[in-house]
């Protein structure tokens, strides 16, 4: 499970969030993990296209309960 991944925004487009993400995806198949899921806001439109690029696809919704 990868959550609040975050690149700040001065480092966007270099490239970091792509190795960070490659290598964690490639750290957990190594260890025999057949699923990588994350979770990302609604709003991130720029996020959910990097991570299409990844090869990641939409799922499903969350929900949330604030007390």
């Amino acid at each position: 499970m990868i959550e609040a991944v975050r690149i700040r925004a001065d480092r966007r487009g270099a490239g970091l969030g792509r190795e960070l993400l490659v290598r964690a995806i490639d750290r957990a198949r190594g260890r025999g993990c057949t699923l990588v899921q994350l979770t990302s806001n609604k709003s991130r439109v720029e996020a959910h296209r990097f991570y299409g690029s990844l090869g990641f696809v939409r799922s499903h919704d969350g929900f949330k309960l604030p007390l």
